[in-house]
Protein backbone atom coordinates (compact mmCIF):
# COMPACT_ATOMS: atom_id res chain seq x y z
CA UNK A 1 0.00 0.00 0.00
CA UNK A 2 1.45 3.30 -0.91
CA UNK A 3 0.77 6.03 1.33
CA UNK A 4 1.47 9.93 1.72
CA UNK A 5 2.06 11.13 5.33
CA UNK A 6 1.61 15.08 5.61
CA UNK A 7 4.03 16.43 8.60
CA UNK A 8 6.33 14.01 7.64
CA UNK A 9 9.08 15.70 9.74
CA UNK A 10 6.83 16.37 12.91
CA UNK A 11 6.53 13.94 16.12
CA UNK A 12 3.42 11.83 14.73
CA UNK A 13 3.95 11.83 11.34
CA UNK A 14 7.50 10.63 11.99
CA UNK A 15 6.53 7.71 13.77
CA UNK A 16 3.83 6.69 11.13
CA UNK A 17 6.39 6.71 8.23
CA UNK A 18 8.07 4.05 10.28
CA UNK A 19 5.41 2.01 11.15
CA UNK A 20 4.45 1.84 7.26
CA UNK A 21 7.92 0.88 6.52
CA UNK A 22 7.94 -1.84 9.26
CA UNK A 23 4.99 -3.11 8.23
CA UNK A 24 6.08 -3.14 4.04
CA UNK A 25 3.96 -0.29 2.93
CA UNK A 26 5.53 2.75 0.87
CA UNK A 27 5.79 6.07 2.58
CA UNK A 28 5.60 8.80 1.35
CA UNK A 29 6.66 11.72 3.52
CA UNK A 30 5.25 15.24 2.20
CA UNK A 31 5.85 18.55 4.37
CA UNK A 32 7.23 22.00 3.83
CA UNK A 33 9.11 23.11 1.86
CA UNK A 34 8.64 20.42 -0.63
CA UNK A 35 4.97 20.35 -0.25
CA UNK A 36 2.83 23.77 1.00
CA UNK A 37 -0.79 22.24 1.92
CA UNK A 38 -2.53 25.79 1.82
CA UNK A 39 -1.56 26.07 -1.99
CA UNK A 40 -4.80 23.84 -3.32
CA UNK A 41 -2.62 23.36 -7.10
CA UNK A 42 0.57 22.34 -5.56
CA UNK A 43 -1.63 19.68 -3.66
CA UNK A 44 -3.59 18.53 -6.38
CA UNK A 45 -0.13 18.14 -8.90
CA UNK A 46 1.42 16.27 -5.62
CA UNK A 47 -0.99 13.81 -5.50
CA UNK A 48 -2.01 13.62 -9.59
CA UNK A 49 1.66 12.41 -9.32
CA UNK A 50 1.93 10.42 -6.61
CA UNK A 51 -0.90 8.44 -6.49
CA UNK A 52 -1.62 7.12 -3.36
CA UNK A 53 -3.95 4.47 -1.73
CA UNK A 54 -4.50 6.32 0.86
CA UNK A 55 -2.94 10.19 2.97
CA UNK A 56 -2.70 10.01 7.00
CA UNK A 57 -2.98 14.10 7.03
CA UNK A 58 -0.44 14.93 10.09
CA UNK A 59 0.31 18.57 9.02
CA UNK A 60 -1.09 21.14 11.08
CA UNK A 61 -0.97 24.46 13.15
CA UNK A 62 -0.21 23.27 16.80
CA UNK A 63 0.93 26.43 18.27
CA UNK A 64 -2.38 26.39 20.63
CA UNK A 65 -1.29 30.05 22.26
CA UNK A 66 0.30 31.73 19.23
CA UNK A 67 -3.39 30.74 17.06
CA UNK A 68 -5.14 33.67 19.14
CA UNK A 69 -3.16 36.09 16.96
CA UNK A 70 -2.06 34.52 14.11
CA UNK A 71 -5.68 33.11 13.36
CA UNK A 72 -5.40 33.45 9.77
CA UNK A 73 -2.13 31.26 9.56
CA UNK A 74 -4.19 28.67 11.86
CA UNK A 75 -7.05 28.73 9.49
CA UNK A 76 -5.34 28.17 6.28
CA UNK A 77 -3.35 25.40 7.81
CA UNK A 78 -5.89 23.58 9.97
CA UNK A 79 -9.02 24.29 7.40
CA UNK A 80 -7.69 25.15 3.89
CA UNK A 81 -5.06 22.93 3.60
CA UNK A 82 -7.03 19.88 4.96
CA UNK A 83 -9.90 20.83 2.04
CA UNK A 84 -7.00 21.13 -0.52
CA UNK A 85 -6.00 17.31 0.83
CA UNK A 86 -9.49 15.97 1.00
CA UNK A 87 -10.68 17.67 -2.31
CA UNK A 88 -7.80 15.98 -4.00
CA UNK A 89 -7.87 12.58 -2.08
CA UNK A 90 -11.80 12.40 -3.33
CA UNK A 91 -10.56 13.08 -6.89
CA UNK A 92 -7.80 10.68 -7.33
CA UNK A 93 -9.96 7.91 -5.23
CA UNK A 94 -7.61 8.10 -2.09
CA UNK A 95 -8.49 7.14 1.78
CA UNK A 96 -7.78 10.06 3.86
CA UNK A 97 -7.16 10.15 7.95
CA UNK A 98 -7.09 13.04 9.69
CA UNK A 99 -5.98 13.72 12.49
CA UNK A 100 -7.95 15.91 14.77
CA UNK A 101 -8.53 17.19 18.70
CA UNK A 102 -10.31 17.31 21.74
CA UNK A 103 -10.31 20.61 21.71
CA UNK A 104 -13.51 20.62 19.11
CA UNK A 105 -15.11 20.20 22.08
CA UNK A 106 -16.01 22.66 24.86
CA UNK A 107 -14.52 21.21 27.58
CA UNK A 108 -16.82 21.49 30.14
CA UNK A 109 -18.20 18.68 32.59
CA UNK A 110 -16.59 15.73 33.61
CA UNK A 111 -18.17 13.20 31.36
CA UNK A 112 -16.48 11.71 28.74
CA UNK A 113 -17.29 13.35 25.04
CA UNK A 114 -18.52 10.68 22.52
CA UNK A 115 -17.77 11.19 18.74
CA UNK A 116 -21.31 12.89 17.92
CA UNK A 117 -21.53 15.63 21.36
CA UNK A 118 -22.36 18.78 20.74
CA UNK A 119 -19.06 20.82 18.98
CA UNK A 120 -18.25 24.02 20.93
CA UNK A 121 -13.78 24.94 20.63
CA UNK A 122 -12.80 27.14 23.49
CA UNK A 123 -10.04 28.51 21.56
CA UNK A 124 -9.06 29.09 17.32
CA UNK A 125 -6.93 26.37 17.30
CA UNK A 126 -10.05 23.81 18.25
CA UNK A 127 -12.29 26.05 15.98
CA UNK A 128 -9.75 25.46 13.30
CA UNK A 129 -9.73 21.95 13.83
CA UNK A 130 -13.08 21.51 13.73
CA UNK A 131 -13.45 23.28 10.41
CA UNK A 132 -10.99 20.94 9.09
CA UNK A 133 -12.80 18.32 10.44
CA UNK A 134 -16.08 19.64 8.55
CA UNK A 135 -13.74 19.62 5.06
CA UNK A 136 -11.96 16.59 5.21
CA UNK A 137 -15.42 14.49 4.75
CA UNK A 138 -15.34 16.35 1.15
CA UNK A 139 -13.33 12.95 1.01
CA UNK A 140 -15.75 10.17 0.92
CA UNK A 141 -13.54 7.63 2.19
CA UNK A 142 -12.59 9.60 5.61
CA UNK A 143 -11.00 8.75 8.79
CA UNK A 144 -11.05 11.29 11.54
CA UNK A 145 -8.96 10.53 14.39
CA UNK A 146 -8.76 12.70 17.80
CA UNK A 147 -5.89 13.22 19.83
CA UNK A 148 -4.57 15.15 22.80
CA UNK A 149 -1.54 15.29 24.96
CA UNK A 150 0.75 14.10 22.48
CA UNK A 151 4.17 13.22 22.73
CA UNK A 152 7.02 11.39 20.63
CA UNK A 153 10.37 11.04 19.75
CA UNK A 154 10.92 13.17 17.27
CA UNK A 155 9.64 16.84 18.31
CA UNK A 156 9.16 18.84 21.48
CA UNK A 157 6.45 18.35 23.84
CA UNK A 158 5.83 18.58 27.47
CA UNK A 159 7.69 15.46 28.70
CA UNK A 160 10.92 17.20 27.26
CA UNK A 161 9.78 20.57 28.36
CA UNK A 162 9.42 19.02 31.95
CA UNK A 163 12.50 17.52 31.72
CA UNK A 164 14.45 19.90 30.68
CA UNK A 165 13.09 22.24 33.35
CA UNK A 166 13.66 20.23 36.04
CA UNK A 167 17.75 19.83 34.94
CA UNK A 168 17.61 23.35 36.51
CA UNK A 169 14.46 23.88 39.00
CA UNK A 170 13.66 22.33 42.28
CA UNK A 171 9.70 22.88 41.87
CA UNK A 172 7.73 23.65 38.53
CA UNK A 173 3.42 24.66 38.88
CA UNK A 174 1.65 22.54 36.87
CA UNK A 175 -2.11 23.34 35.98
CA UNK A 176 -4.19 20.41 38.13
CA UNK A 177 -7.95 21.32 37.06
CA UNK A 178 -7.42 20.03 33.58
CA UNK A 179 -8.23 16.52 33.17
CA UNK A 180 -7.26 14.49 29.96
CA UNK A 181 -5.72 11.30 28.68
CA UNK A 182 -1.71 11.55 26.92
CA UNK A 183 -1.29 10.07 23.39
CA UNK A 184 1.87 8.61 22.60
CA UNK A 185 2.81 8.85 18.84
CA UNK A 186 4.57 5.47 18.90
CA UNK A 187 1.47 3.71 19.92
CA UNK A 188 -0.93 5.82 18.23
CA UNK A 189 0.93 4.93 14.71
CA UNK A 190 0.26 1.55 14.96
CA UNK A 191 -3.46 1.87 15.17
CA UNK A 192 -3.57 4.60 12.72
CA UNK A 193 -0.95 2.07 10.24
CA UNK A 194 -3.45 -0.36 10.43
CA UNK A 195 -6.63 1.69 10.26
CA UNK A 196 -5.97 2.62 6.61
CA UNK A 197 -6.08 -0.78 5.65
CA UNK A 198 -9.55 -0.63 6.52
CA UNK A 199 -13.07 0.35 5.04
CA UNK A 200 -14.05 1.02 8.52
CA UNK A 201 -14.64 4.73 7.96
CA UNK A 202 -15.99 7.22 10.25
CA UNK A 203 -14.71 9.38 13.82
CA UNK A 204 -12.59 7.87 16.46
CA UNK A 205 -11.19 9.10 19.74
CA UNK A 206 -7.26 7.43 20.41
CA UNK A 207 -5.56 8.33 22.97
CA UNK A 208 -3.73 5.75 25.46
CA UNK A 209 -5.72 4.34 28.17
CA UNK A 210 -6.57 6.12 31.62
CA UNK A 211 -7.07 9.64 32.76
CA UNK A 212 -4.98 12.45 34.58
CA UNK A 213 -4.11 15.83 35.41
CA UNK A 214 -1.36 17.70 33.34
CA UNK A 215 0.32 17.90 37.19
CA UNK A 216 -0.24 14.61 37.88
CA UNK A 217 1.54 13.60 34.07
CA UNK A 218 4.07 15.55 35.26
CA UNK A 219 4.89 14.12 38.18
CA UNK A 220 5.06 10.71 36.53
CA UNK A 221 7.50 12.04 34.61
CA UNK A 222 9.66 13.44 37.38
CA UNK A 223 9.63 9.68 38.99
CA UNK A 224 9.74 7.63 36.23
CA UNK A 225 13.20 9.90 34.98
CA UNK A 226 14.40 9.91 38.58
CA UNK A 227 13.99 13.50 38.91
CA UNK A 228 13.75 15.40 42.21
CA UNK A 229 11.98 18.54 41.00
CA UNK A 230 8.75 19.14 42.70
CA UNK A 231 5.41 19.41 40.94
CA UNK A 232 3.47 22.17 42.57
CA UNK A 233 -0.22 21.62 41.77
CA UNK A 234 -1.79 25.36 40.17
CA UNK A 235 -5.67 26.01 39.13
CA UNK A 236 -5.83 27.23 35.50
CA UNK A 237 -6.83 30.63 36.70
CA UNK A 238 -3.56 31.05 38.59
CA UNK A 239 -1.57 30.18 35.02
CA UNK A 240 -2.63 32.19 32.29
CA UNK A 241 -2.06 31.52 28.72
CA UNK A 242 -3.07 33.22 25.39
CA UNK A 243 -5.45 30.54 24.78
CA UNK A 244 -8.19 29.19 26.88
CA UNK A 245 -7.65 24.97 27.57
CA UNK A 246 -10.40 22.81 28.31
CA UNK A 247 -10.62 21.31 31.66
CA UNK A 248 -12.71 18.28 30.40
CA UNK A 249 -10.42 16.36 27.73
CA UNK A 250 -12.27 12.69 28.50
CA UNK A 251 -13.32 11.02 25.39
CA UNK A 252 -14.97 8.19 24.59
CA UNK A 253 -13.19 4.83 23.17
CA UNK A 254 -16.78 3.42 22.36
CA UNK A 255 -16.36 4.11 18.05
CA UNK A 256 -12.84 1.76 18.65
CA UNK A 257 -14.30 -0.75 20.49
CA UNK A 258 -17.50 -0.84 18.11
CA UNK A 259 -14.99 -1.30 14.89
CA UNK A 260 -13.13 -3.92 16.38
CA UNK A 261 -10.28 -1.90 16.83
CA UNK A 262 -7.77 -2.38 20.01
CA UNK A 263 -7.30 0.59 22.44
CA UNK A 264 -3.61 1.83 23.47
CA UNK A 265 -1.79 0.97 26.36
CA UNK A 266 -2.11 2.85 29.42
CA UNK A 267 -0.46 6.40 29.56
CA UNK A 268 1.67 5.41 32.17
CA UNK A 269 3.12 2.41 30.43
CA UNK A 270 3.54 4.47 27.20
CA UNK A 271 5.36 7.11 29.08
CA UNK A 272 7.81 4.54 30.86
CA UNK A 273 8.81 3.48 27.28
CA UNK A 274 9.09 6.86 26.16
CA UNK A 275 11.77 7.91 29.01
CA UNK A 276 13.36 4.78 28.45
CA UNK A 277 13.42 5.76 24.42
CA UNK A 278 14.87 9.22 26.14
CA UNK A 279 17.53 8.03 28.30
CA UNK A 280 18.83 5.30 25.20
CA UNK A 281 19.36 8.78 22.85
Amino acid sequence: MKVVVTGAKGQLGYDVIKRLELNGDEAVGADLPELDITDSQAVEAYIESVRPDAVIHCAAYTAVDAAESEKDLCSAVNESGTRNIALSCEKYGCKLIYISTDYVFSGEGIEEFETDSPKKPCNHYGASKLAGEEAAVLCNRCFIVRISWVFGINGKNFVRTMLRLSETRDELTVVSDQVGSPTYTYDLAILLCDMVKTEKYGVYHATNEGLCTWAEFAAEIMRLAGRKTKIIPVTSAEYKTAAVRPLNSRMSKKSLDDNGFGRLPSWQDALERYIGLLTEC
